[in-house]
């Protein structure tokens, strides 16, 4: 199925109908513009790509350019493909909105998580601070990382100070809580990554 593109706007919240406090994302999706429609006899797959937001021509290579001119729209800065079967009906130049999604179902959101530069080991995976008196010398920092003589190295994944955030992240099925079509709003239940006015990709969970 199909998916979009969006903008993260920010959080609040929505009563329902037993007056329930329920935490929601408000996502700007679409609508987006189809911009190449692939086949497998041409392609080898069968997908469909889509684009959102404007972008200056000046600031879009030339082949770009004529990639978004087939489609008869202005340069896009975002584009993603969804697999699709073979027996959709998008056709290239068409648009996509919020009417392939409803109320109440379940949707995939993906985002690049917010940066938070060099962190240490108990900011980054949640470990136990060491002890603050006599003498210690590892009260944030690390202890142990591996064992004596044998294996007589550091395994891999073992988790240590570094670089945090900033990576493609997926939150599975969040509740359409409420769609708004005239305004291109999506309200999702609970949270989505990235920081506000970032992009993300919405698609119907599996």
């Amino acid at each position: 199925m199909i998916g979009l593109i969006g903008k993260k706007l920010g959080m609040t919240r929505k009563f329902n109908e037993e007056g329930r406090s329920i935490p929601v994302t408000v996502i700007q999706a679409g609508p987006c513009v189809v911009t190449q429609v692939k086949n497998e006899q041409t392609d080898g797959y069968s997908a469909v790509q889509i684009g959102f937001g404007a972008k200056k021509a000046k600031n879009t290579p030339m082949p770009m350019q004529g990639h978004f001119r087939k489609a008869s729209t202005d340069p896009l800065r975002t584009v993603i493909e969804y697999r699709m079967d073979e027996d959709h009906t998008f056709k290239l130049g068409d648009t996509v909105d919020l009417s392939v999604f409803d109320e109440g179902k379940m949707v995939d959101v993906s985002g690049t998580t917010k940066g938070r530069g060099f962190a240490g080991q108990i900011k980054r995976h949640g470990q136990h601070r060491g002890p603050a008196s006599h003498g210690s010398k590892n009260v944030r920092g690390s202890g142990s990382i591996g064992m004596h003589t044998f294996p007589g190295r550091v395994l891999p994944g073992k988790e240590m100070a570094g670089h945090y955030g900033a990576k493609r992240e997926t939150k599975k099925n969040l509740e359409v809580v409420a769609i708004d079509q005239e305004r291109n709003l999506i309200l999702v239940k609970g949270s989505v990554p990235g920081h506000k006015n970032g992009i993300v990709f919405i698609r119907a969970s599996r």
